[in-house]
């Protein structure tokens, strides 16, 4: 990952940060979630007319980098498709149960039976054993035509949100339906109540946009590190 793209990234997150509450400029913000979220998710473009993070991860990334596991980096032993699904799959169940109060698109698009895994949680407290069937299971056309999908439906919901709403706080029928669907683990309530304190546009912050960065930034590592 380029240090100029990361440094523009997380300025113009700021500025997003600061736009999110002033309800005039929600076009303005909506108009700059946009141009941020553009660069977390892959273009599906041989030659795209904008740098991308995760463009530039893939490009001559290994199947068998992607699927190592586990690896040793600085803050994580994940792999790279763990690294990949998981954002997604955070991205999925906040923007689409938690802002939108709709269908999550791993249901909605049939993606939970295409991926090749039956994990449909978030991913957050796999044991070691579940991480390393993952790596190796996991369909990777599946898992980029999923966070593509995401990713798309994303932007729809964003971009449709009224100025007012992006104060509003998560309302708690639909915190509670995350247990119901299975969408995080019973041993992760932390991350429940995480989100149950946020208001949109703190989901639109973390995890819409900088959770992805994140989590790219540590994929990176791991083929910085093993695919030299």
């Amino acid at each position: 990952m380029q240090p100029d793209h990361k440094k523009a990234w997380n300025d113009h997150h700021k500025m997003l940060a600061d736009t999110l509450n002033k309800p005039a400029a929600a076009a303005e913000a909506a108009e700059l979630f946009l141009k941020l979220h553009g660069t977390l998710y892959a273009s599906g473009e041989a030659h795209a007319e904008h740098w991308n993070f995760e463009d530039e991860l893939l490009k001559d990334l290994r199947e068998q980098t992607m699927r190592l596991y586990p690896v040793s980096t600085p803050g994580s032993s994940n792999s790279i498709v763990w690294h990949l699904w998981h954002s997604a799959r955070v991205e999925d169940i906040t923007v689409n149960m938690l802002i939108a109060g709709g269908e999550q698109v791993l249901h909605k698009q049939h993606f939970a039976g295409r991926l090749g895994t039956d994990v449909h949680h978030s991913g957050n407290g796999m044991a070691a054993q579940e991480m390393e069937r993952f790596s190796i299971k996991v369909d990777i056309p599946a898992l980029r035509a999923y966070r593509s999908a995401v990713a798309f439906r994303t932007r729809e919901i964003i971009g449709s949100l009224q100025p007012e709403q992006f104060k509003e706080k998560v309302r708690p029928e639909r915190i509670a339906h995350l247990a119901k669907e299975g969408a995080v683990m019973a041993s992760e309530q932390w991350l429940i109540d995480y989100w149950a304190g946020k208001t949109i546009a703190g989901l639109i912050l973390m995890p819409a946009t900088r959770h992805n960065l994140v989590h790219l930034n540590k994929a990176g590592r791991i083929k910085h590190k093993y695919q030299k």
